[in-house]
């Protein structure tokens, strides 16, 4: 459906301007007369698009090239709850937003989010037509704000969380920016050794005598130069082959049941994947309960978004257990996937009827564990890519001087 830019005044002169999705321009004109705005100037939004000639077919790229991260969401929702709190009416608010996001694709979807709340609906219900953008999560606790009428403190919760998730993503992403940066810089460097240095090499050893009397590993070293000279091809073709049959298979319910239990059983990783995912269930409930969500409801909604298929079947034990009046805390003790001292924190908040607090105290205890062992894991993983990086080189080389150091012995 095309998309309209427009400027006009609203019912008291005031100049408004914003996007709105329509048929047509005067489909368009007639919405917003609808909601009390006069346009004064409307146009359709320019999109990068690309049109078959034969078969007239446009697809609009902006649906594809532009992502609205958890960034995004973090600064728009701090923005809300800022403009929010400061008591200024969610029709004002909205169109605020709108004007302040620059990203398209978010921008058309807050226009279509202010156009369902100016037609009368609640704010949660016009961002669950939205899925991809806001989740489960988000239009749960701001619907159950809404219904409070807490909606402000609520999305100050909310931006704190989303903003800590954010946090925990770039840390994860951090700790392994420089060990994956040095993996391509080593790569980089045996390429030029094997299809640069090789070559030259191994024309010398032709032409005084062939390759039959040279050592096994200096033949291992031209015959890996060989396949990345006329075979470098294979490999991207067989890892791109590989990666579609494992997301293909990951997406299976069996699959995915059996990589979440590899990834937690990784040396290192596993362990980090754990205090995530123990992390975010503990913030994640917090979060929903202070809001006012049923336990029930926020139970089900974190074993969606905990990230682990084992931790999730707990969690939806937990929430069994809830619905015939028993702890949270026994089937996650049972299951061996959450640590001591989280289900004991747990089932001394729920005697104590204080499990929101205990569960941010876990939540905050957790996320420190979190950055330290990343911490510790970018100082084991940076040395170690480096060794392994230095020890094919010196292989490599090794290979490359022993026929020399043996010539250099026959000469004298």
């Amino acid at each position: 459906m095309p998309v309209f830019e427009y400027q006009g005044l609203d019912g008291v002169g005031k100049s408004v301007s914003g996007v709105i999705d329509a048929d047509s321009a005067k489909v368009a004109r007639g919405r917003l007369r609808k909601q009390g705005v006069f346009p004064t100037e409307i146009r359709e939004q320019s999109s990068r698009a690309v049109k078959g000639s034969g078969l007239n077919v446009e697809i609009d790229l902006s649906n594809y090239l532009q992502f609205v991260t958890s960034r995004d969401i973090s600064i728009l929702t701090k923005q809300m709850a800022t403009l929010l709190s400061a008591h200024v009416p969610m029709g004002d608010t909205l169109s605020a937003l709108v004007d302040q996001t620059e990203k398209s694709k978010l921008k058309v979807v807050m226009s279509k989010i202010k156009e369902r709340v100016n037609e009368g609906s609640t704010l949660g219900d016009a961002m669950s037509d939205h899925p991809k953008v806001f989740n489960d999560l988000y239009v749960h606790m701001v619907r159950a704000g809404e219904a409070a009428g807490a909606l402000d403190s609520v999305l100050v919760r909310l931006a704190k969380f989303t903003e800590g998730q954010v946090k925990l993503q770039g840390q994860l992403i951090s700790a392994l920016a420089y060990p994956v940066l040095m993996g391509f810089i080593g790569m980089f460097i045996l390429m030029g050794l094997f299809i640069g240095v090789i070559p030259r090499i191994r024309g010398l050893f032709d032409s005084i005598g062939g390759e039959d009397a040279l050592p096994l590993l200096t033949r291992v070293v031209f015959l890996f130069g060989d396949l990345l000279l006329y075979y470098w091809w294979v490999p991207p073709i067989v890892f791109a082959i590989a990666l579609a049959i494992f997301r293909r298979w990951v997406k299976t319910a069996a699959g995915r049941e059996r990589f979440d239990r590899f990834r937690l059983r990784v040396p290192l990783f596993g362990r980090i994947h754990r205090l995530v995912a123990v992390s975010r269930f503990c913030r994640t409930m917090a979060t929903l309960l202070v809001s006012g969500v049923p336990i029930v409801r926020a139970l089900d909604i974190v074993q969606k978004v905990v990230g682990n298929v084992k931790i999730g079947e707990a969690i939806e034990e937990a929430r069994h257990n809830i619905t015939e009046g028993q702890s949270i805390a026994q089937p996650l003790k049972q299951s061996g996937q959450f640590p001591p001292m989280v289900t004991h924190m747990i089932a001394i908040g729920e005697r104590t009827g204080e499990l929101e607090p205990m569960l941010e105290t876990v939540a905050d205890s957790y996320e420190s564990e979190v950055e330290a062992t990343m911490a510790a894991m970018t100082a084991i993983l940076g040395p170690g890519v480096i060794v392994i990086l230095g020890g094919i080189v010196f292989t490599v080389a090794l290979g490359l001087l022993m026929p020399m150091m043996s010539l250099s012995q026959m000469i004298k």
